[in-house]
């Protein structure tokens, strides 16, 4: 897709995070036995969340906990590797060329600003959905993880950065400038992450 392409340092230990953080809390952790009870009332057992103690609840529930403003980036839904794939590919191809030119330093800050900015904006639209939109409280125990803003971000750099270069999809088998595919790209991101199949992604 992209001819001769080496990974660079900080991509390559960003996918080894997100693939060891992945295999290690479902084989560790385990998944909750039944999620959306937890969601509807108050647990006093953090435990019974499993792997997704890691994920990011909303600053005003029972299950907050400040470590999970960094570690719901690194997790991905366990019911199947589809949210991990699609997100670590989209960091394996469009993340060496962001490094390679901006460097290690620049392209990790750009990658956890996005991250980070995906997060307090999400957190923002749950504090008004609850506040003026007559959203349930419970809302706030809805577990949000994913690199899905942080991959969004390096798609938007990319397309940016390159915004004309030929890309070749495997299927169809067509060139795509990067700024088309960067858009198709994003959209099945977006669906995935909308879609009632990937709670809180």
């Amino acid at each position: 897709m992209f001819g001769r392409m080496h990974i660079t340092d900080v991509v390559k230990h960003l996918l080894i995070i997100n693939i060891l953080m992945w295999f290690g809390t479902v084989l560790l952790m385990g998944e909750p036995a039944n999620a959306f009870n937890l969601i509807n009332e108050r647990s006093t057992d953090f435990s019974e969340w499993g792997r997704l103690r890691l994920a990011m609840f909303f600053p005003t529930s029972d299950y907050f906990r400040p470590f999970q403003i960094v570690t719901h980036m690194f997790m991905h839904d366990g019911a199947s590797m589809t949210h991990l794939f699609f997100n670590m590919f989209a960091l394996f191809m469009f993340g060496p060329p962001l490094e390679a030119r901006w460097g290690p330093q620049r392209f990790l800050k750009f990658y956890l600003i996005t991250g980070f900015g995906a997060l307090f904006l999400h957190m923002f639209v749950t504090w008004f959905e609850i506040a003026y939109l007559g959203q349930s409280p419970y809302a706030a125990n809805v577990p949000v993880l994913g690199a899905s803003g942080a991959v969004f971000g390096l798609l938007a750099g990319y397309a940016m950065m390159f915004p004309n270069n030929q890309l070749m999809l495997i299927f169809p088998p067509i060139p795509m400038k990067a700024k088309y595919f960067v858009l198709i790209y994003a959209a099945i991101e977006l669906f995935m992450g909308l879609s009632p199949y990937q709670t809180g992604i």
